[in-house]
């Protein structure tokens, strides 16, 4: 039987022009989150899944002339892999300019593969720039995500506009919240100092009074995980680790067990993607780590009912999605929106 699942809306009017919000239906939670900050519904969209697992997508609304944008985050699972997802984005883009568009954003708050944005390993793939090629063949104007792994090897890779945007904004509001306490912002590898400083930097002007820093040594080769050097003061403060995702939480843990070691009263974990790999769930119920805070880019289907949920918190994105979304249509700035 075929299976048809389809959303209702119209299409909203602004000076310069129709704004269009589309979901694909994995990610429909998140799009009518967005398309509520927004203030204005979610277009109509048919998803067609065939028998032998073929599919189609279809605007049910006018596209013609219209700056639309299309949402779907492309992590595997529950029920669909990160190739589904990320083959059905690819369709409806070809279908939104097939149907007259004029310009198609892309809008993938989890953007499966940048991860594998280098060479590690002698002919290794570097899936990062093929998934590129995919975006830009079906006719992408722009590509928005959220915290990629690689924000210089994502940008490098296309050649259509990108939008990277951080989590710095959504973390600084929670970390606020933390009245009166000491904090210092630990980047867990070396890797991701720059994505650690620019939330730093962004907590320090918000809070007026400087903000203390550490990293954590990481070596990566074949799997296995070594260094255990840490530089910084976390003396008595609340250590705040910033990473991009959380997956098994190998990463997440060594630096909170540092921070503790250096002398960190309370660890919190500031993780824009919450993956939760099989083992996440102990990381999670570690001693080490007082609180994980995520945000529902991913949601947290993976942890079983024995995880401590009371020491996870899923902050909204669409939010930020929404005014970067809103700043791109009228043709305003994005740089106060922390973007790289």
């Amino acid at each position: 039987m075929n299976k048809r699942w389809t959303q209702t809306a119209t299409a909203a009017e602004s000076p310069r022009g129709r704004l269009q919000l589309f979901a694909i239906q994995s990610t429909a939670e998140l799009g009518s989150a967005i398309a509520s900050a927004l203030g204005q519904p979610v277009a109509a969209l048919e998803e067609r899944a065939f028998e032998d697992g073929e599919h189609k997508v279809r605007p049910l609304d006018s596209v013609d002339g219209a700056d639309v944008y299309v949402v779907q985050s492309t992590h595997g699972g529950p029920e669909q892999s990160a190739n589904d997802k990320l083959c059905r984005l690819l369709f409806s883009i070809g279908a939104l300019k097939d149907a007259g568009a004029a310009r198609v954003t892309a809008v993938v708050p989890y953007l499966c593969y940048a991860r594998k944005d280098r060479r590690t390993k002698p002919n290794d793939p570097v899936t990062t720039r093929y998934v590129a090629g995919l975006f830009e063949s079906l006719g992408a104007d722009c590509i928005v995500t959220l915290e990629v792994h690689n924000p210089v090897a994502f940008e490098n890779a296309f050649r259509c506009r990108t939008v990277t945007l951080t989590g710095a904004p959504l973390f600084v509001n929670y970390a606020n919240s933390l009245a009166g306490d000491i904090v210092s912002v630990v980047s867990p590898d070396t890797g991701g100092a720059k994505r650690a400083e620019l939330f730093r930097e962004a907590l320090e002007a918000a809070r007026g009074h400087p903000v203390g820093k550490a990293f954590v040594d990481k070596h990566r080769s074949a799997g296995v995980v070594s260094g255990d050097l840490f530089v910084g003061d976390v003396a008595g403060a609340t250590a705040l680790v910033v990473d991009d995702l959380i997956s098994t939480g190998g990463t997440l843990l060594r630096a909170a067990r540092a921070a503790r070691k250096a002398g960190a009263k309370r660890v919190i974990a500031l993780v824009v993607h919450g993956l939760f790999m099989p083992g996440s769930a102990e990381v999670l119920a570690d001693p080490a780590i007082d609180q994980i805070v995520v945000t529902d880019t991913v949601p947290p289907f993976r942890l079983g009912i024995e995880a401590p949920r009371d020491k996870l918190t899923i902050l909204p994105s669409a939010p930020l999605l929404a005014d970067a979304i809103r700043r791109l249509h009228e043709g305003r700035s994005l740089s106060d929106l922390l973007v790289f």
